[in-house]
């Protein structure tokens, strides 16, 4: 029995090296096919995932237990794709009731002169425009405003005072041309007419802010100036109350770079083209 125990003790198995051998395969089986999925991961994918567990980790707090506890992200309110739409629509159809109101007031305080075909109210997409034929507001080459006509422009000013929008007084001419020692052309004119309309509504109680006058001279025309009708019809004075919220500008350097600014002109500010070197002085409105 001992001499068979010795002779099973010396056999020896030498085959073993297979298991090792296998063992080694396996594993370098399993580095290339892991080598294989990282090269086809995206770039971008993979960072956010991992920027995503990283952060997940850092995080996720412990319960009383000492185990991680699961946090349920809560999703972020969606606003609701009309919401703002109708908002905005709400806002401007209560702006065009105003100025439906305020176009009501003024056809009411310039019924006759409305009659005659002087005055017309007109809406357009800016807001509420009043056209008066200049005959009716001054004499022929002339900026002073005529006595009836004063207490008339006073009534519409006293429509506008109570609302909050921006006026803007616009002076037209025909093409005829006109030159004087008070008025060299049809530029100085038109735009002495608009600030003695501007000036008469700003002592009626109109914030000065609201007030802009321009002069046009005959670079306006609503009709052809060949017929003395079409000429008449584009000597006028429009009053435009302005139903647009004022934008704030970007100024832009020399590198191209902008910096937000708000437009700082002058509100009550004549904007005439006449030549740089003529100066024009408003009359003073008549005394009432």
């Amino acid at each position: 029995m001992a001499r068979r125990k010795r002779a099973e003790e010396g056999h020896e198995n030498h085959d073993r090296w297979l298991v090792s051998y296998a063992d080694f395969i396996t594993l370098l089986f399993a580095f290339f096919v892991v080598m294989y999925a990282l090269s086809s991961v995206n770039e971008g994918k993979y960072r956010i995932l991992s920027d995503s567990m990283i952060s997940a980790f850092r995080n996720v707090p412990a319960n009383s237990t000492g185990q991680l506890a699961l946090i349920v992200p809560t999703p972020a309110p969606v606003a609701k794709p009309g919401l703002a739409s109708k908002t905005q629509e709400a806002v401007k159809q209560k702006q065009r009731e105003s100025m439906r109101s305020i176009a009501k007031d003024i056809l009411e305080v310039m019924a006759p002169l409305v009659a005659q075909g002087k005055v017309r109210v007109l809406e357009t997409s800016r807001g509420v425009t009043i056209e008066i034929n200049d005959s009716i507001l001054f004499s022929p080459g002339q900026a002073l405003i005529q006595p009836p006509l004063a207490r008339a422009m006073e009534a519409v000013a006293e429509v506008l005072v109570g609302t909050d929008f921006p006026i803007t007084i616009e002076g037209h001419t025909d093409d005829v041309p006109i030159s004087n020692t008070q008025f060299p052309s049809n530029w100085e004119l038109s735009a002495v007419r608009a600030t003695t309309v501007l000036r008469l509504f700003a002592t009626a109680g109109i914030a000065a802010p609201r007030l802009t006058a321009i002069g046009y001279a005959d670079t306006r025309p609503v009709e052809p100036n060949a017929l003395a009708d079409g000429r008449a019809r584009n000597r006028r004075v429009s009053i435009l109350i302005d139903s647009a919220i004022p934008e704030k500008g970007t100024e832009v350097d020399l590198q191209g770079q902008g910096e937000s600014a708000e437009s700082a002109a002058d509100p009550a500010t004549v904007v005439a083209p006449a030549p740089p070197a003529s100066t024009v002085t408003p009359p003073p409105l008549p005394a009432r």
